[in-house]
């Protein structure tokens, strides 16, 4: 019989505590060292938005870029930082290409608490690779994702290729 570890999910199923405040916010305000990054797995630092890998993620690489600014919809954002979160999607793809050579990629938001979100208050940009056969009986099943690397592992690696971007 084969056995699948998967600690990480034992602190998310049993964790009721919800947190004080705005996560993002916690995130989008403390200090831009090198370790706090690697704490909160913020990836790349920008002029509106940053790029942080999901917590909980569904697979390897989930990514979700952030906007600074603590809004509910995209109608709370200005034209400038609305173009950037965009472009820093863009580049999200790019670099989750490079890295995981997905088959291809799902993007989106969960505008709102009957929606799905998560954080409610605080729009972001979910950007997940996705492999042909990933979605199997341990999903759908198990109710378990069977992820092949550490966050620690992806952070480094998705760091590194945010850091050969241009101006970086």
């Amino acid at each position: 019989m084969d056995y699948l570890w998967s600690p990480w999910r034992y602190r998310y199923l049993t964790d009721t505590a919800k947190p004080e405040g705005c996560i993002f916010c916690t995130m989008a305000i403390a200090p831009t060292s090198s370790a706090q990054d690697e704490e909160f797995l913020i990836v790349y630092r920008g002029a509106f938005n940053f790029v942080v890998l999901n917590r909980f993620p569904y697979t390897s690489g989930h990514l979700m870029v952030v906007p600074y600014r603590h809004v509910p919809d995209l109608s709370g954002l200005d034209g400038e930082a609305a173009a950037d979160l965009m472009a820093v999607t863009r580049t999200s793809e790019r670099h989750l290409r490079a890295v995981y050579r997905p088959d291809g990629l799902n993007l989106g938001m969960n505008i709102g608490e009957s929606a799905g979100a998560g954080i409610a208050g605080h729009i972001h940009m979910h950007v997940l690779p996705r492999w042909t056969g990933d979605a199997n009986f341990m999903t759908t099943v198990g109710e378990t994702r069977v992820l092949p690397e550490e966050l620690t592992v992806t952070w480094r690696r998705l760091k590194e290729e945010f850091a050969r971007e241009p101006g970086n």
